[in-house]
């Protein structure tokens, strides 16, 4: 998965623990695609101040994900959810129903 795209993810299921400045700076550079130096200008510091702030609040979310594994059980999940779409894109087959059903309580145990 591509690094920005990670990173929103994390932010959206661990951002908030961040503190406001981390969490500012974190949505302008994340979320906002600002470059470090746009960044650091808006913020006052220094580019490479902003750059070990993203770093070092990367870190930590990626530890609250190695511990709670919030994001892997949402793309699991999704990608379970995908497979329904499919299935009921299908002409509706006695074996199609018992997929989605087989699906549904996968999703249902993992919730």
């Amino acid at each position: 998965m591509e690094e920005k795209i990670r990173q929103g993810y994390l932010y959206d299921f661990y951002g908030e623990l961040l503190n406001d400045h981390q969490r500012s700076i974190f949505e302008a550079y994340v979320l906002e695609d600002l470059s470090l130096a746009e960044v650091a200008e808006a913020q006052g510091i220094s580019r490479q101040g902003v750059h070990d702030l993203i770093r070092r609040c990367t870190k930590t979310l990626e530890d609250y994900e190695s511990r709670l594994h919030l994001i892997d059980r949402f793309m699991h999940i999704r990608d379970k959810v995908d497979e329904i779409r499919v299935l009921t894109k299908q002409e509706a087959t006695e074996e199609s129903m018992r997929k989605i059903e087989f699906i549904s309580s996968e999703i249902l145990e993992e919730l």
